[in-house]
C-alpha cells in the first residue's frame, strides 16, 4: 500500500508572485519544491481575482481572509494583522499535518498555537528576523513595550523555530533558553535560473532592490550619489522597488538635483526580469539598517555584480558581503562612506569569481531539503 503523502499547511499573509519581498519569495520557492514530496496548501489573503481556492504547479492556495494593505503608512497594518490573525482560526476545520507558518505579523501566532495543539499538530514557524526591545522602541516609540511584548511571547509559542540566519538563530537560542528548538535553513537563490538569463542590453552604473520602507536607506544612497556628483562623477543608477517612501524618495531626489540620474523601476515583475536588470549594473548597494538575511544581496552577488552593504549591527546581509571576499564591500552607514567605497569598488579590478563557489550552499533545492526535514 502507497504510504499517504504528508499535508503542510503554510500560513503566511503575503507570497510572491502577488506581493514582491524576500519572505514572499521564499515561500513561493519553497512551496513549489516541497510540492513534489507532500501536498502543500498556502493559507493567505485573497490576492488572486475569482474563487478562494486556486491551483498552481501542485500547490493550492487557499484565501481564508481578505486582502487588505500591509503597510499603514510607512508601518505594518494592525488592522491586517488583526483580522488576518482572526481568519487563521479558519485552520481549526482543514486537513494537515504540520503548520509551517511565517513569524510576521506575530499576532496570528497565537491562533495558531491554538489550533495545533486541538488538532494535536506541530507548529513549525520561521523566523525571518528577530527585532528586540530596542527596536520596537525606536519603531512604536512608547507603544514599543507593546509590541517587544507580543514578540517575546511569539518566540515561545512554536514548537520548533526555523531561523532564516544563523545570527538570528543565536539571538533566538538566547531567548528561548533551549526551550523551543531553533534550526537553521536560509533565505536561497535559483543560481541555474540566475546563470540562465542574459544582462539587459542597457545598463547602469548602481542598482539596489527592495521594498521601499524606511529602514531600507535608500535616503542614504541618494545623497551618496549627490555627493559623487559634486566630486565630478556622476552615476546612473536604478532603484528597483515600490512601498510607502515611494513618494519621499522622489522628493528627495528633486532635493538633491539628481533627477537626471535617477529612475525608479517599480514595475519588475518577474525574477528573469530582475536578474537581467542586476547583471547589467556596475555595483549593487544596499544601505538597509536592519535586515533579516538579504535575499537580493545574495541575488546580486550571484550574478556576478560586485556588491555594498552597511555596517549596521541590525543589517545582518552585511555578513553574505564579508564572506564574498572581493566581490563585496561593506562601509559605515553614512553617505560618506557609502560614496567612498561605491568609487572603491568602481575603480577596483574585477572580482575574485572563485570566492563565490559558496553560493551553491543557498540553492533553493538544497535549502527545501532542509525544510523537508525538519517539517517530517
Amino acid at each position: 500500500m502507497r504510504e499517504r503523502r504528508k499535508v503542510i499547511a503554510l500560513v503566511t499573509d503575503a507570497i510572491g508572485p502577488y506581493h514582491h519581498g524576500g519572505k514572499e519569495q521564499r515561500y513561493l520557492e519553497l512551496a513549489h519544491r516541497l510540492a513534489a514530496r507532500a501536498d502543500v496548501h498556502v493559507y493567505t489573503m485573497n490576492w488572486w481575482r475569482g474563487g478562494g481556492i486556486r491551483h498552481d504547479r501542485g500547490v493550492t492556495y487557499h484565501a481564508i481572509s481578505p486582502l487588505i494593505p500591509l503597510y499603514s503608512g510607512p508601518r505594518r497594518s494592525i488592522r491586517q494583522a488583526v483580522v488576518f490573525a482572526v481568519c487563521c482560526l479558519r485552520l481549526l476545520f482543514a486537513r494537515f499535518d504540520v503548520i509551517e507558518a511565517d513569524h510576521m505579523p506575530y499576532m496570528q501566532l497565537v491562533p495558531l498555537r491554538l489550533v495545533a495543539t486541538l488538532r494535536r499538530r506541530r507548529l513549525v514557524v520561521t523566523w525571518h528576523e528577530y527585532w528586540g526591545p530596542d527596536y520596537w522602541r525606536d519603531y512604536l516609540g512608547s507603544a514599543g513595550a507593546v509590541g517587544w511584548l507580543l514578540e517575546s511571547l511569539a518566540i515561545r509559542l512554536p514548537d520548533v523555530i526555523i531561523a532564516a540566519s544563523p545570527q538570528t538563530a543565536d539571538r533566538l537560542r538566547e531567548l528561548t533558553h533551549a526551550r523551543v528548538p531553533v534550526v537553521v535553513a536560509p533565505n536561497g537563490i535559483d543560481l541555474a535560473a540566475i546563470t540562465e538569463i542574459a544582462s539587459e542590453p542597457e545598463g547602469v552604473d548602481v542598482v539596489t532592490v527592495g521594498r521601499l520602507l524606511p529602514h531600507k536607506r535608500v535616503d542614504l544612497l541618494l545623497r551618496a550619489l549627490a555627493l559623487l556628483r559634486e566630486r565630478g562623477r556622476p552615476l546612473r543608477t536604478l532603484i528597483i522597488g515600490s512601498g510607502p517612501q515611494m513618494d519621499a524618495l522622489r522628493l528627495l531626489v528633486s532635493e538633491l538635483r539628481i533627477g537626471d540620474l535617477v529612475a525608479f523601476r517599480p514595475d519588475v515583475a518577474s525574477q528573469e526580469v530582475l536578474y537581467a536588470v542586476i547583471k547589467a549594473a556596475k555595483v549593487a548597494v544596499f544601505p538597509s539598517e536592519r535586515e533579516g538575511f538579504g535575499i537580493a544581496v545574495l541575488e546580486a552577488l550571484a550574478c556576478g555584480v560586485p556588491v555594498i552593504a552597511t555596517s549596521a549591527p541590525d543589517n545582518l546581509a552585511r555578513h553574505l558581503v564579508t564572506r564574498s571576499g572581493r566581490a563585496g564591500l561593506v562601509c559605515e552607514p553614512t553617505p560618506t562612506a557609502l560614496a567612498d567605497a561605491i568609487a572603491e569598488v568602481l575603480d577596483r579590478p574585477g572580482g575574485d569569481e572563485g570566492a563565490l563557489d559558496w553560493l551553491r550552499e543557498y540553492d533553493w533545492d538544497a535549502i527545501s531539503d532542509s525544510v523537508a526535514a525538519v517539517l517530517s
